[in-house]
């Protein structure tokens, strides 16, 4: 696993790593996700789905990976699902409750292949 990721690391300026599925998501029977990131000790930005319970998700994988002692550098917000009643609520708490900024927030789209989402993500930050 490490050779891949060293590899691409000579030849770009920088890498985003995408991990779907969660924190703890099982690479194999002995391994998660999460532990293949503490190896390459890789700065984290979380994808919160929002929607009921993101809260509490979102601030138990951040306090997991802040535990793993990496720098949960990002946060991007993602409307999974039309925006409802308590949309706005969950986007406040989550600010002011997450350690991290929040990148940007993508809104719900249907036929999110044929939208550029990049526009909804700002990554001046972490260049």
């Amino acid at each position: 696993m490490h050779t891949g990721l060293n590899k691409l690391t000579q030849s770009a300026n920088w890498i985003i790593v995408e991990g779907a599925g969660g924190w703890y998501t099982p690479l194999c029977a002995e391994h998660t996700l999460a532990d293949w990131v503490i190896q390459q000790q890789l700065p984290l930005i979380l994808t919160v789905g929002i929607k009921l319970g993101c809260i509490n998700h979102a601030i138990l994988t951040a306090q997991a990976i802040e535990q793993s002692g990496l720098l949960l550098a990002e946060w991007v917000a993602n409307e999974i699902i039309l925006p409802g009643q308590y949309q706005k609520d969950y986007l406040l708490t989550l600010q002011q409750r997450l350690s991290a900024p929040c990148l940007g927030v993508i809104p719900h789209l249907p036929n999110w292949q044929s939208h550029s989402i990049g526009k909804f993500v700002n990554l001046d930050n972490l260049l």
